[in-house]
């Protein structure tokens, strides 16, 4: 129980602090200290949590949903500090990032917490470098999207002054598209290291199961966006609505496809 009071502690600190920066965005004061703050202690709060269960099961957050969503939810968090931290100018964009980990953070609370078996295939380093390549794959492409919202939301009356300490879309958009292609690397890396890994687990590189499948979609998907920010020389409302299609098929890769799939690679067990 002792993990669980610390993940639902993380959790809490996570949605002050989000909830914090979007009160702040609204009303044109963001307490950026506090909201960063909040964020790291919820990090270390889920970290040590995720190591305890992991001490006591006996594997990595791999299995479950519930692992998997705790782990994403932890990914995505770290990736969004460490832009937060970095790149103060961008700090406003927590405006629309966080209610995505909200979501997420939702549907972690209404999963069953309990423990999977783990398979004798997934007894192999390559499963936590493919898993590891993905992770900062959808925190960038994460990074990128709350850019993105942010020029969206610019002409919008709800955008109109608030996001005047940002940026110019130009520079935003530029941000938005490094952030991509660091977003196609990793997700590159992350599809050779599954191929290495299916070939250990079930003598074969590639077979086209469902999560297979939709991974190269997402991988073609954002490999158009990238070619299309350097051959179109797209305006950076274009490219944002771009960036957010990326995030939309890389959504339904990582947390919708584990439903629907019966194949043996499925995401959760």
């Amino acid at each position: 129980m002792n993990e669980l009071i610390l993940l639902w502690a993380a959790l809490l600190a996570y949605v002050i602090g989000g909830s914090v920066a979007i009160i702040g965005v609204v009303l044109k004061r963001l307490p950026e200290r506090w909201v960063l703050g909040l964020i790291l202690l919820g990090l270390a709060l889920h970290t040590v949590s995720i190591a305890m269960r992991w001490e006591r099961v006996g594997h990595g957050p791999v299995i479950t949903m519930f692992e998997i969503l705790s782990s994403n939810v932890w990914s995505m968090m770290l990736a969004f500090a460490i832009a937060y931290w970095r790149i103060p100018s961008i700090r406003a964009s927590s405006a629309v990032v966080m209610p995505i980990l909200f979501i997420v953070m939702g549907w972690l609370l209404m999963t069953n917490p309990g423990e999977g078996h783990l398979p004798p295939t997934y007894h192999t380093i390559w499963l936590y470098i493919h898993i590891g390549f993905g992770k900062v794959f959808f925190g960038a492409v994460l990074v990128a999207t709350g850019l993105s919202g942010v020029i969206l939301l610019r002409p919008t009356k709800f955008g109109s002054g608030r996001f005047e300490r940002l940026p110019a879309d130009n520079r935003l958009g530029e941000l938005a598209f490094r952030c991509m292609a660091i977003g196609f690397i990793f997700e590159s890396l992350m599809l050779v290291a599954g191929a290495i890994w299916a070939q250990d687990a079930w003598g074969r590189y590639w077979a086209w199961d469902p999560l297979e499948t939709w991974a190269f979609l997402t991988w073609l998907v954002l490999a158009f966006s990238l070619h299309a920010r350097f051959t179109l020389k797209l305006s950076p409302r274009a490219g944002s609505i771009l960036v957010v299609a990326v995030f939309v098929v890389a959504f339904l890769t990582f947390f919708g496809v584990p439903f629907i799939s019966t194949a043996a690679h499925k995401g959760a067990i």
